[in-house]
């Protein structure tokens, strides 16, 4: 196993225990210091992960920081509503969503690509 092997699957790792949140580039390489991953290999990784599909790299409302989720094969074809104060992020239930996708449908000329569409909201943790 080649040693930038060893880092994909440590950042693999991470995000799978992570799978609900995003984080920036800088939390990622903070989270993961004990493992020995340079920042550099961070950001390569990153980028690869998000070419091949396996990271979504949204922004906040506000910001130019880039913020990256882990999307397995669960993701794929769900809306996905999204805290803007603890970035956690989960997917709408299927009724909510169906609900959704068929009142845009309905109301409008637009078709949503489920893949790239995030909610964003305050969760209820951060609303207490």
């Amino acid at each position: 196993m080649s040693y930038s092997t060893k880092q994909r699957e440590i950042l693999l790792e991470f995000f799978n225990s992570n799978h609900d949140k995003s984080f920036t580039a800088q939390e990622i390489a903070e989270k993961t210091s004990s493992k020995g991953i340079s920042q550099s290999a961070i950001y390569r990784n990153i980028a690869a992960l998000e070419k091949s599909g396996k990271l979504r790299k949204t922004t906040k409302k506000g910001s130019h920081t880039a913020y990256y989720q882990y999307v397995d094969e669960d993701c794929e074809n769900h809306v996905h509503i999204s805290c803007t104060k603890c970035g956690k992020t989960e997917h709408l239930t299927s009724n909510d969503e169906s609900q959704l996708i068929k009142n845009v449908l309905k109301n409008s000329s637009f078709e949503l690509n489920t893949n790239e569409t995030i909610l964003y909201g305050i969760c209820k943790d951060c609303k207490k």
